[in-house]
């Protein structure tokens, strides 16, 4: 069978990885823009080409788009998570959903530890304030790092690698997570109140899901120790950015540091325009490394499937052919 792949969209320049690792296996890409169309575009390009499979990164793939491809085998997400993809229409139907769920444990961890360390010892603040003409070293109001408490809200594989690093640097490291944190040297396992009242740096690494959404809102926020860092660096959506905006302005937070956002691309003037607010356009989980590993393996996992094998990294129960009525 003639199988064609559906890329829906990519963060990088070309789709010269993805192509040449479908086109080497005998298979078809058919490439989307770059940048990613909403959801009724991607249900009319899934109809017009009948995909065997879809590979996206941040467009979205609904329910709508599953139900219009009776052969679709697999949705695979060029990332870690899964927020834009229907899953349970995609297992009601007996389609595999995969993503790469480690490559880019060190980028995104590295992210987290660089804006603590920002925060600390003032970078950006200095940086803008040299540029504009202003050389003032007496107005330092510096911080250190090993005398801080630092919280990590998720502790999964870039959760571990943050504490990891961070413990490096001498300062306590708090944890809170679902599943019992027990097995990491120098990580005190918390309740989430617990960790935000005791810690100066919140980290967010936890996935965006129902039970997660504004899970830091408001009320968590006071809990903080005043003048504190949040940083997120997992989803948007994780955190009230009205909250974050509220506590910025109000001195409870001193900083947030956020590479993700629940309107990005879109951002807030508020934001744009608080000294306090260290923002990246959502780029944590990305090296020259870390994208080759992505697009490679999650290129290798269509065509894995396409070949009649099982994923190496499936997220839903596995195919159940269902007859498509």
């Amino acid at each position: 069978m003639n199988h064609t792949v559906l890329l829906t969209d990519y963060a990088w320049p070309d789709d010269s990885i993805e192509r040449n690792i479908v086109e080497a296996a005998g298979m078809r890409l058919v490439s989307g823009p770059a940048t990613p169309l909403p959801a009724e575009g991607i249900e009319a390009l899934a109809r017009e080409h009948q995909p065997s499979a879809i590979l996206t990164c941040w467009a979205p793939v609904s329910a709508n788009a599953i139900a219009a491809v009776p052969e679709l085998q697999i949705v695979a997400r060029l990332g870690v998570g899964l927020d834009n993809i229907a899953v349970d229409a995609a297992t009601q139907r007996g389609i595999w959903v995969t993503n790469v769920p480690d490559y880019c444990v060190e980028e995104v961890s590295d992210h987290a530890v660089g804006f603590a360390l920002a925060w600390t010892r003032g970078l950006l603040r200095f940086d803008r304030e040299v540029r504009a003409g202003r050389w003032d070293p007496a107005t330092a109001r510096l911080r250190r790092l090993a005398a801080l408490s630092c919280g990590i809200v998720g502790f999964g594989r870039i959760g571990r690698a943050t504490a990891r690093k961070l413990g490096a640097f001498g300062c306590r490291v708090l944890a809170h997570d679902p599943h019992p944190v027990n097995d990491c040297d120098g990580v005190e396992s918390v309740d989430l109140g617990t960790l935000l009242s005791r810690s100066d740096v919140v980290i967010v690494h936890a996935p965006l899901t129902a039970a997660t959404r504004h899970l830091i809102n408001r009320e968590r926020i006071a809990l903080m120790p005043p003048g504190g860092l949040l940083i997120n660096v997992s989803r948007g959506g994780v955190v009230d950015t009205d909250a974050v905006i509220e506590a910025l302005g109000s001195g409870q937070l001193s900083a947030a540091a956020l590479d993700v956002l629940e309107s990005e691309p879109d951002v807030p003037a508020p934001l744009r325009t608080h000294p306090g607010a260290m923002l990246t356009p959502h780029v944590a989980f990305s090296s020259d490394a870390s994208l080759i590993e992505l697009r490679r393996r999650a290129a290798e996992e269509v065509v894995r499937v396409l070949r009649g094998e099982a994923p190496q990294q499936s997220r839903n129960a596995g195919p159940r052919r269902i007859p498509v009525t």
